[in-house]
């Protein structure tokens, strides 16, 4: 699958804000991996979380715009929003590989999504329809052991950038500065409409 003409990454989340994290770590997989496109790809509901998101749809929809407006490296893709329900990764890529079946198909994933990946539904299936880069993320250990040899699986150094979702809306909510955190577009939104306090 590597050998096909075009390379789409996939970088799936709830982006509930996206920040500069998220934008460096496509970076870092386009890069590393000499993709094409980097697709973003919010979840309507993400399996593995407890949470609902904070932000509607459409506010987290327009966030990620913002961001990767203008970046001919990155796009958007509304593909699990529109579908609904629970976003398994399982759905999303076989109707990605449905779309696009030329494509070597990339899922971007740091290390705390590694660990859980034997979680994942249809995890073998998956496999076989997608490479995975894995991203360094700080505080996440690997498991010992290894993972199922059916997943292919490329380790990319990434830049260090200790930042969440959660510790954004938990230093909104306490008055703290996010700017630095955030592409100034999506800082503008959360301001102007007093998200997250």
């Amino acid at each position: 699958m590597s050998d096909a003409r075009i390379r789409l990454g996939v970088f799936g989340g709830t982006f509930d804000p996206v920040h500069l994290g998220h934008l460096i770590a496509a970076q870092d997989a386009s890069e590393a991996m000499d993709l094409d496109t980097v697709l973003f790809m919010p979840a309507f509901r993400a399996p593995l979380k407890e949470r609902e998101p904070g932000s509607d749809d459409a506010r987290r929809l327009s966030f990620l715009r913002a961001a990767v407006g203008g970046d001919p490296r990155f796009d958007v893709s509304t593909l699990e929003l529109d579908r609904g329900g629970t976003s398994f990764t399982i759905d999303t890529a076989l109707e990605l590989r449905r779309r696009h079946p030329d494509c070597a198909l990339f899922w971007i994933i740091g290390t705390d999504q590694a660990a859980r990946l034997h979680e994942w539904r249809r995890i073998d299936e998956l496999g076989r329809l997608l490479e995975f880069i894995v991203l360094s993320r700080p505080g996440f250990e690997l498991p010992p052991g290894g993972f199922s040899q059916s997943l292919r699986l490329h380790f990319v150094r990434a830049h260090v950038f200790d930042i969440s979702s959660s510790e954004i809306r938990l230093r909104i909510a306490g008055g703290r500065p996010v700017r630095a955190f955030l592409p100034a577009a999506v800082a503008d939104q959360i301001e102007r409409d007093r998200l997250y306090r």
